[in-house]
């Protein structure tokens, strides 16, 4: 055994788990991919004020769960807890908004991090596909994304998750509330960090998952008595759109998210058999975050969503998912001619787009036959001496065990009949 062991909150994908990852997140980014966004990848780790002024100083997010470190040469960088700030960034830098066509829309998907107490659906390591529609504000974008991810849970065959759904106003409205909420605020017995974190954002008060603070917050002023016509319209229109979809969602005005960029439209998805890590991904539109970080104005939404937790969210629906085989032909060779033929025609096969694999390791028939039944594989090519001296290898199907003898120079076209 290994002397060395995964750091604490994190894991390791290995088959077969790896396969049903892989699987969320192609199914995530399908609808993406055909909607128009195109694959954004960016590096591990950021300035780390890059996060402090995106995400938000009073956040958790910055104040106690960021992985930050100075380097050797003094720049002082955190590895991402998320992933708009770093993908707008890389939006900027490379002037994607200056190309013409907006909104620019992009998705992504990676690993984040964040120091954090480890719990079932809750990591220190995690991963995430994400979608940003940048440059664009438009209640039809907003109600775009939420559908896209609808659509990539149901495809998944997820049907136990909830959509909740809110608007946080705007520069216009906001400050009004704001005022209201810290005077209501003022008045309750809260702990002199919240205090704090009142004064510098109020509405992440809101989002205090604390029993004892949750309590104090009812009859605390909602945000939604306090929008302004436009946002108020803005907000009937994304409902109407989706509506339209039918896609079903529940208003709820108490949700604010944890990060300080949103604006307007908020939203979260929630399923209900995964205990208190109920969020398997959520966003919102962040109309401000591009000039927060030095950029110009560009109105933009997006949302993430937790592979980890999807993932976790089948198995509490006992949803299976259908993963092919890793590989549809084994090939099983005895002897040192059949060993070179048959890793020829592996080779062959797999030029051709044919999963193929081969027993390795100068095995007997029996153990390269456990091989093959433990690989998956719908057909075995069998070899020996006498087989090669006829001219032929043994085809067998491994479901119904039937086996015929087939030309060496037909086994391809032999092995794409049976596939078919």
């Amino acid at each position: 055994m290994s002397t060395f062991k995964a750091p604490k909150g994190t894991y390791d994908l290995i088959p077969a788990t790896s396969a049903t990852y892989l699987a969320v997140r192609e199914a995530i980014s399908a609808p993406l991919r055909k909607s128009g966004y195109g694959y954004v990848e960016t590096p591990g780790f950021e300035d780390v004020n890059l996060f402090a002024r995106g995400v938000g100083e009073s956040t958790d997010i910055v104040t106690k769960e960021m992985y930050a470190f100075e380097t050797k040469g003094g720049s002082k960088l955190a590895l991402r807890p998320e992933g708009t700030a770093s993908v707008l960034r890389a939006a900027l830098e490379a002037n994607l908004h200056k190309q013409g066509n907006l909104p620019v829309k992009l998705w992504y998907s990676g690993s984040y991090y964040r120091y954090e107490r480890p719990q079932k659906g809750r990591y220190r390591h995690f991963s995430q596909v994400g979608a940003e529609a940048i440059g664009a504000e438009d209640p039809a974008l907003d109600a775009e994304l939420i559908i896209l991810a609808d659509e990539a849970y149901r495809s998944l065959g997820l049907r136990n998750f909830r959509i909740l759904l809110n608007s946080l106003g705007d520069k216009e409205c906001r400050p009004v509330y704001r005022e209201a909420l810290q005077g209501f605020l003022r008045g309750l017995d809260l702990d002199e960090e919240t205090l704090r974190r009142a004064e510098i954002n109020p509405l992440r008060v809101l989002d205090d998952k604390r029993e004892a603070v949750q309590k104090q917050l009812v009859g605390a002023p909602l945000l939604r008595d306090y929008l302004c016509d436009a946002c108020k319209a803005y907000h009937e229109e994304v409902r109407a759109l989706i509506t339209a979809a039918g896609v079903v969602f529940e208003d709820d005005a108490k949700l604010v998210r944890g990060l300080d960029y949103y604006t307007r439209t908020t939203f979260e998805f929630v399923h209900d058999g995964l205990g208190s890590q109920s969020a398997v991904g959520g966003g919102g539109r962040y109309d401000g975050l591009s000039e927060m970080i030095g950029g110009p104005a560009l109105p933009s939404v997006g949302w993430a969503l937790g592979v980890d937790r999807t993932v976790l969210a089948l198995e509490a629906e006992g949803v299976e998912l259908d993963i092919p085989a890793a590989t549809s032909v084994f090939a099983v060779a005895l002897g040192e001619e059949a060993r070179r033929v048959l890793f020829g025609k592996v080779t062959e096969l797999r030029r051709a787009g044919i999963a193929a694999d081969f027993s390795f390791g100068g095995k007997g028939l029996k153990g390269a036959m456990k091989d093959a039944n433990r690989s998956g594989a719908r057909l075995a090519v069998v070899a020996g001496e006498r087989d090669l001296a006829e001219g032929v290898v043994q085809l067998k199907d491994m479901e119904s065990g039937e086996q015929q003898a087939v030309a060496v120079d037909a086994l391809l076209d032999a092995v794409r009949a049976k596939l078919a």
